[in-house]
């Protein structure tokens, strides 16, 4: 997931030492808005072959529920 967390970091425009599963996304930290949103969907489809739901997305309030979200994909 190190892929994931720097791609993360670099779309959020910040520190990737601060991403881990209980980084809060809807922190003052984090820029976490549609851009962001979008900008993750496509990162998750080139890191991991997966399409993830902008709404499902949308409503993630951590790194690891993004995690989450990844795995229900590769299994469905």
């Amino acid at each position: 997931m190190s892929e994931l967390y720097t791609g993360i970091a670099e779309i959020l425009e910040i520190d990737p030492a601060a991403i881990n599963p209980n980084f809060d996304l809807h922190s003052g930290e984090a820029a976490w808005d549609s851009l962001a949103v979008v900008s993750v969907i496509a990162l998750v489809d080139d890191c991991f072959n997966v399409m993830l739901s902008g709404q499902a997305l949308t409503q993630c309030g951590t790194v690891g529920e993004i995690e989450a979200l990844i795995e229900a994909a590769k299994k469905g």
